[in-house]
């Protein structure tokens, strides 16, 4: 069977609608439209399998100093994250990896090669609730999601290139892909680091830091790479510089959130480097 053009887009359209019918909510603080196709529950599951796995072959750290203050900053933000039915975890890998993450859940852990760019409580704040900010808007899930639409939807060209010439049908189905990469997963995933930044600053501010450190951190983060990024059309992070001044536009609303909040710790305890950690950091800046 062969079918014409008009209906190969309208089955096309189907698909996409009976995808995104399927489930849709608002992501906290910027209330955007989001598709998740898997129960939060699932990814929970994920998440803490995951998790296992990484402390399994990673090293925890030993001084206790970075584990009390990850510990310490965790909580003050865990508190105003709104999800007390998360079973929060926080930890610090002996990696000098300049990374972080959190996990569905509430699992979180830290790099001890990411803390002389934190310089303090207020930047590892930072970074924690940036972490923090994609597990609540459950951003591992939606990019789940999206995959399974997209493998649909290629699966779907393929089934109806299948009437034409090889040589159009590799050319269709190659420019889907090329198309969906571009077009669709590394902007898509751009829009999550940057989402993740606004709720990050917010919940930083709520839990008593000062959000003015947050673009402050990432231009300092920007510098110890010594400008080895991709260009940002083929990153799945915006350019560091495109995030501190995106944040400096929100500075305003966290700040408003910041001088309403009760307690505030401001930038906190500064960040004791041990000798190691900051001889690996000197060799990344140099």
């Amino acid at each position: 069977m062969c079918l014409n053009y008009r209906t190969q887009l309208s089955l096309l359209l189907l698909i996409c609608i009976s995808f995104v019918g399927l489930s849709c909510r608002s992501a906290p603080i910027t209330q955007r439209k989001q598709m998740l196709l898997l129960p939060e529950s699932q990814e929970v599951t994920l998440g803490l399998q995951s998790y296992n796995e990484i402390l399994g072959e990673e090293q925890p750290s030993t001084n206790q100093h970075y584990i009390d203050m990850v510990n310490r900053v965790g909580q003050r933000i865990a508190q105003v994250a709104g999800r007390p039915d998360y079973q929060w975890e926080f930890r610090v890998i002996a990696s000098d990896q300049q990374n972080a993450f959190c996990l569905p859940g509430g699992k979180v852990a830290v790099y001890e090669g990411i803390l002389p760019i934190c310089a303090n409580e207020a930047g590892l704040a930072v970074v924690m609730s940036h972490e923090i900010g994609h597990a609540l808007a459950r951003h591992g899930g939606e990019r789940m999601s999206q995959g399974m639409v997209t493998n649909a939807l290629g699966n779907a060209v393929k089934y109806m290139t299948q009437g034409q010439e090889q040589y159009n049908q590799k050319l269709i189905v190659g420019a889907y892909g090329a198309a969906s990469k571009y077009g669709v997963i590394l902007p898509f995933s751009r829009k999550h680091e940057s989402e993740a930044d606004h709720i990050g600053l917010i919940l930083m501010a709520k839990a008593g830091y000062d959000p003015d450190v947050a673009p402050i951190f990432w231009e300092r983060f920007a510098a110890s790479k010594n400008g080895e990024n991709p260009p940002e059309f083929l990153s799945t992070h915006p350019a560091d510089a495109r995030r501190a001044m995106d944040l400096r536009t929100l500075l305003p609303e966290a700040l408003t959130i910041y001088e309403q909040t009760p307690v505030k710790y401001g930038m906190g305890d500064p960040l004791t480097i041990s000798p190691m950690v900051s001889q690996t950091a000197d060799r990344k800046l140099n």
